[in-house]
């Protein structure tokens, strides 16, 4: 009996991928077919793959054409994979000529052509077609232009920002007025001042334009509340943007927390800080500390011990009081049967780690955390220790644009942050202005 095995994603399944198929099927007796794990084809660069593992499982058993199917989670399982099912032929796809040229060591090795005219990719991008419009003066807007450019289905149309010239951006078309870019585009990418996201985002979603907004979307709960209502009135979809929130790691990490594989939480601390010159600061325009690491330092927290806390206190050290802007803000909650704790900074430095410590045990995670791609399980017999290692891509941005993208498409909700993390992120802004002690 010949045996012969091919890999794919097979992400939104169409005629090319049964033809090759069928083509792989005939040049043998039993045909093996992998499919990429979801990790795994991140680190190939399909990041924006539409359907779920077992979505993707499905469509190809449905063909009824592969006699067996296994999943592909790992560099160099190909070569396992021909030792243990005794293969005699491997096949894959034209576009990969030469890549696979290695395997020849252990089967024959064939390459087919790909069926023209069709391909996942076309079908992606044809499914959902965004005109997305920037807003703010951040030069993070650069870093999303860049990750969208990663991800089928969306287009920057527009910017709408007051220091377009120091914005190295690669779409020229500006506006000057903020309801002509709305009328131009489909939704929106926000990393304005958080003063401005309460306007911002309630005339976008009048007009029933999509947002992303870089987390606070407000410095009140009131104010947020009825932003998600009317999102909710106009079937439109408001994402919180916490990059971590959206990134595999931290996923897995949550997770592992709520197996209760370090037992009960006893204490969460968190820290975000950057080091910034701050003697030329303009106050009105740049970010405080709060807002800029508050809502990112407060997701595990909240993640974890949810938003039920018994007691907050906020003590800050403040620069100018006019502006709210403060140096340095640490806040302890007290739940009932936990403590958490976080510091933030803008201006000041300390070593930007988060510690989530149980009964059984603690999960570690090293400066900077926020950009999670690996983390330490730790026991007490550190012979249990474990390591977990996970891909990272542009600081999760494309994460979260996949996401916007599936919501849109699907209108689902927001699986990985809950809208009352976000409702009780703008709560602690609010909290910030009015409760908190200041350090002289």
């Amino acid at each position: 009996m010949v045996k012969v095995i091919t890999y794919g994603t097979y992400d939104l399944l169409h005629y090319g991928h049964i033809r090759l198929l069928e083509r792989a099927k005939e040049l043998g007796d039993y045909l093996i077919v992998g499919v990429t794990a979801d990790d795994f084809d991140k680190t190939r660069g399909k990041i924006n793959v539409q359907q779920s593992l077992m979505e993707r499982v499905e469509a190809v058993k449905s063909t009824g054409i592969a006699d067996e199917i296994i999943i592909e989670e790992y560099e160099g399982q190909k070569i396992d994979d021909i030792k243990r099912y005794d293969i005699d032929i491997f096949t894959v796809g034209s576009d990969w000529k030469g890549k696979f040229d290695y395997l020849n060591e252990y089967c024959k090795v064939i390459y087919l052509e790909r069926t023209e005219g069709v391909s996942s990719t076309e079908l992606r991008a044809e499914k959902c077609q965004i005109k997305m419009g920037l807003v703010g003066e951040s030069h993070i807007l650069e870093k999303v232009e860049r990750e969208c450019s990663f991800v089928n289905g969306i287009e920057i149309a527009g910017i709408y920002s007051e220091l377009c010239d120091n914005l190295n951006l690669n779409c020229k078309k500006t506006f000057s007025d903020y309801d002509e870019l709305l009328d131009s585009v489909d939704a929106l990418y926000i990393i304005s001042h958080p003063q401005k996201h309460y306007t911002q985002i309630k005339r976008a979603l009048e007009k029933k334009k999509h947002i992303i907004c870089e987390s606070p979307i407000s410095l009140s709960k009131i104010e947020a509340e009825e932003l998600f209502k009317i999102a909710e009135e106009n079937n439109c979809v408001l994402l919180d943007g916490i990059k971590t929130a959206y990134s595999t790691a931290f996923s897995r990490l949550l997770l592992l927390v709520k197996t209760g594989i370090i037992g009960d939480i006893v204490s969460i601390d968190a820290t975000c800080t950057s080091l910034e010159d701050l003697s030329k600061i303009d106050y009105e325009t740049k970010w405080n500390s709060i807002t800029a690491w508050g809502p990112t330092a407060l997701l595990p927290i909240f993640e974890v011990l949810g938003t039920d806390y018994i007691d907050c206190s906020i003590v800050s050290k403040v620069l100018d009081e006019k502006f709210n802007f403060d140096l340095f803000t640490k806040i302890n909650f007290t739940y009932e049967k936990a403590v958490a704790s976080l510091k933030v900074g803008n201006g000041v430095k300390s070593e930007g780690e988060l510690i989530i410590s149980g009964q059984n045990g603690y999960i570690y995670v090293p400066a900077p955390w926020w950009k999670t791609d690996y983390f330490e399980v730790r026991f007490e017999d550190s012979t249990k220790n474990k390591r977990y290692f996970y891909q990272l891509d542009g600081e999760g941005i494309r994460y979260e644009m996949i996401v916007f993208l599936k919501m849109l498409e699907k209108r689902t909700f927001n699986s990985y942050l809950d809208k009352n993390i976000s409702l009780e992120i703008c709560n602690i802004m609010d909290k910030f202005t009015s409760e908190r002690f200041k350090l002289k």
